[in-house]
């Protein structure tokens, strides 16, 4: 003490102060006294650790990735490098103004091009945009690309064919684009028939978007000739990428005929989404799409990276400025760091994940689908309906277990659909746990139904009267 006591005789008085010059005026006068404290504040004096223990505890009450499994069907949060998000913190890239001119900011642009390259390599697509900042406005962006194209070739067409087993978002982005939505259904092995989508694809039809592998967690294995039937007609096929996870770095869309294909850079490489955001949606277009891209795209003239926005057909800008940086930042480093093996790596990994799981469940649930799956697969609960358990149950009755519940209630296929995906980076002790877990529940729901009911009873909330939150809603404090 007595060391610091003269440090601080020492440093007293060669420390310049501002001094700042404000003139006196009432509080009253400048706030309106119906806003004044009529009572003095109490604030508590608490300690350093207190207030960490607070938020320590606090944050445990939440279930997040660091905490355990995230196997949320179709849209999960994949693995969140620590690096990742250490590199989109760094100031020299989250400091960066929009508008600050190209040649003090070709480190970024270096970034984005290379990026694209990256992602063209993966998809098999000619040109990219990085500009949509999630998933679904990529979708939209992807419909104002076949709108574009269309009215640019002169063909009236109003139709877009959207099969039943594709992403919940698909139908709105078509219908904002100025499109019909057409349903199709898929054939019984849960994907598309060729014959279906001879009959549907007719000269009004300008696009088909196809989620591939489907919300079912299988590959449309006819592809290639749905490509083939659009082309005819001169229609394109959109694929809607938010389950790339499950094939990249082993099959290149492009090659199959897809001419669109939305990257969820969000979920496929690695930023976290939970609760609405951060999102990054890049398109991959093939030959015949590049000139209707947003403007601009980051070229290479051999000297520096530039903004060029001689786009001939461009549909012009749809993000206020060249998409969402820090999602690209953290999809660039995920990708160095995996390379070209460690992609296709991941995908296989995803894939032997999910199989796993629905070999160790099948028995205690419905399979509607017996048949290999890709990065994720839909269960039933119709078996457990039966003693008065609902799929709504068995979700709670896993938050009592200490696990975020799966996808409910879609594809709406599937009747009383429960739909998880392990992901790529979940360890087998993880993957064990979890079914674990669920065969657990299906025997209790057979012998003790009234336990499955009445979950989750361990959680800091319990279990909502959704009839009431349903007659009386009200969706503020």
């Amino acid at each position: 003490m007595k060391l610091l006591n003269e440090i601080s005789k020492k440093q007293k008085g060669k420390i310049p102060i501002a001094k700042i010059d404000i003139p006196e005026r009432d509080i009253k006068d400048l706030i309106p006294e119906k806003y004044l404290r009529q009572d003095e504040t109490f604030l508590p004096e608490l300690s350093e650790v207190e207030v960490v223990r607070h938020f320590v505890n606090l944050s445990s009450l939440n279930y997040h990735l660091d905490k355990g499994i995230y196997p949320l069907g179709s849209c999960t949060m994949k693995y969140n490098p620590k690096i990742s998000e250490d590199m989109a913190r760094m100031p020299s890239f989250s400091a960066i103004h929009p508008f600050s001119p190209e040649e003090t900011v070709q480190g970024a642009l270096k970034l984005m091009y290379e990026l694209s390259d990256i992602l063209a390599d993966i998809s098999g697509l000619k040109g990219i945009t990085l500009q949509p900042t999630a998933g679904a406005h990529s979708e939209l962006t992807g419909m104002l690309l076949v709108r574009a194209y269309h009215n640019f070739k002169g063909n009236n067409k109003k139709k877009v064919i959207i099969p039943d087993s594709a992403h919940g978002t698909n139908p709105a982005s078509c219908t904002l684009a100025g499109f019909e939505p057409v349903g199709l259904k898929s054939g019984p092995n849960g994907i598309l028939e060729i014959e279906d989508v001879e009959k549907a694809v007719d000269d009004d039809v300008g696009c088909l978007m196809v989620t591939n592998p489907n919300t079912l967690g299988l590959f449309e294995t006819h592809i290639k000739e749905i490509a083939e039937i659009l082309h005819k007609k001169d229609a394109l096929l959109y694929m809607d990428g938010a389950n790339l996870n499950a094939i990249m770095g082993i099959v290149k869309p492009g090659e199959t005929g897809v001419d669109i294909l939305h990257f969820n850079l969000h979920k496929t490489f690695s930023t976290p989404h939970g609760g609405g955001g951060p999102g990054g949606g890049g398109i991959g277009v093939s030959e015949k799409l590049v000139d209707f891209l947003p403007v601009p795209v980051i070229r290479w003239d051999g000297e520096r990276y530039l903004f060029d926005y001689n786009l001939p057909h461009s549909i012009g800008k749809i993000s206020t400025f060249f998409g969402n940086f820090g999602v690209m930042v953290k999809a660039y480093v995920y990708l160095r760091m995996l390379g070209e093996q460690g992609i296709k790596r991941v995908s296989k990994q995803a894939v032997i994940s999910a199989n796993y799981l629905k070999e160790r469940l099948k028995e205690y649930y419905l399979l509607p689908y017996d048949k290999p799956c890709m990065h994720e697969f839909v269960l039933s609960g119709d078996r457990q309906k039966k003693n008065g358990v609902k799929t709504l149950d068995i979700a709670k009755a896993l938050l009592d277990k200490g696990f975020h519940a799966p996808t409910v209630y879609f594809p709406l296929i599937v009747h009383e659909a429960l739909m998880i995906e392990p992901t790529e980076t979940e360890p087998l002790s993880s993957l064990d746990t979890f079914a674990d877990a669920l065969i657990e529940i299906a025997k209790k729901s057979k012998d003790a139904p009234e336990e499955i009911n009445s979950a989750p009873i361990n959680t800091p909330v319990g279990r909502l009267d959704e009839a009431k939150a349903a007659r009386e809603l009200n969706v503020r404090w």
